[in-house]
């Protein structure tokens, strides 16, 4: 059964996400981002995920200058994660907010769904 402590303060965070969460949310909301339908602020176990989607079974997680503070919970959320089979992701806030080309980048490589190549114009023949 679920804490419904736990969901109320998930419910919460949705309505109050910082800057950096927003931007990466819109980015990936509505399967926007390979057809991935991510969730945020997702309760999974006796933790909220920033992002989470279940095919692929990934985490991405957004962190805060307070992280470096914080080492220690965050690699028990991760391992947590990753015990029900999950794969985690981290980004800073920085990247998000001053480089979200190279976020979205890293993470199609991170779920495998890397973009294709640009083709040139002319087709391969090209000389």
């Amino acid at each position: 059964m679920r804490d419904w402590r736990l969901i109320e303060l998930a419910k919460k965070m949705r309505r109050e996400q910082t800057e950096p969460e927003l931007r990466l949310w819109f980015q990936l909301r509505a399967e926007r981002f390979h057809g991935i339908k991510f969730r945020r602020q997702k309760v999974i176990g006796r933790y909220i995920a920033d992002v989470s989607a279940r095919d692929p079974m990934v985490v991405v997680e957004v962190d805060g200058d307070t992280h470096g503070f914080q080492e220690d919970y965050d690699r028990a959320r991760t391992v947590f994660f990753e015990e029900q089979g999950y794969r985690v992701i981290r980004f800073a806030n920085l990247d998000v907010m001053t480089n979200m080309e190279g976020v979205l980048e890293q993470l199609a490589l991170f779920v495998g769904r890397a973009p294709l190549p640009t083709l040139s114009p002319e087709g391969e023949r090209a000389i």
